[in-house]
């Protein structure tokens, strides 16, 4: 199965030598490029997933650029220099499923595109490190008990173990995962899924990046 993948980037040689590292594999195909998020979606491109640069001269930021991608079923892959945490920990908090840098050779490039595409966390050390130090957006949305819950549940727990672990009920258990989706939902990051909460979780410094997927 092959990965459908699009780029946005308003420089046109880093398209041209990004399309380039990609005609290596040929599971992974690039269906179309562009300067501009809403350029690149213009046709309504079958994608499975978006290069995307974090910084654009079209003034875009990556909150709005990743929720239009996102909101149309297309996950996002930040594609940047690494240089700007800040932009790096919002798209994070926008719902991208993570980074990998421009200068990173052909073989972790095609790597991080057959996982996301696989809808895996593409935690690298800078995402990682970006992530952990915006533990302020956890401690401000989530409660200490909810982000027990949210550990445990992402991890592959079944509601009714979470509850014997946390000495409660399940219809508590069930109620905090509902409160913690509401908050997701209400910051922009949607985890409408159990695997968008194991998604967070890491995002958010719950769980560590290497941890198996539930």
């Amino acid at each position: 199965m092959r990965v459908r993948v699009g780029i946005v980037d308003d420089h046109p040689v880093v398209i041209a030598g990004t399309a380039g590292v990609l005609a290596a594999d040929p599971g992974v195909v690039v269906v179309c490029a562009a300067a501009t998020v809403r350029g690149l979606m213009k046709d309504d491109p079958d994608l499975d997933l978006v290069l995307l640069d974090l910084h654009l001269d079209d003034q875009s930021t990556p909150t709005s650029n990743i929720r239009f991608l996102t909101d149309r079923g297309v996950p996002v892959l930040a594609f940047t220099s690494g240089d700007r945490p800040a932009l790096i920990r919002e798209a994070a908090r926008a719902g991208a499923i993570g980074m990998i840098r421009k200068s990173e050779g052909t073989r972790a490039i095609l790597a991080a595109l057959h996982a996301a595409g696989r809808g895996e966390t593409v935690a690298s050390a800078d995402w990682a490190a970006a992530v952990e130090d915006d533990q302020a957006f956890v401690s401000a949305h989530l409660s200490e008990r909810e982000a027990e819950v949210l550990a445990l549940y992402a991890s592959g727990e079944t509601a009714e173990r979470v509850g014997a672990l946390l000495y409660v009920s399940r219809s508590t258990v069930i109620e905090h995962v509902r409160r913690i989706r509401e908050k997701y939902a209400a910051s922009g990051r949607p985890a409408r899924t159990k695997h968008d909460l194991f998604v967070r979780a890491v995002e958010d410094g719950l769980l560590d990046a290497d941890f198996p997927a539930p």
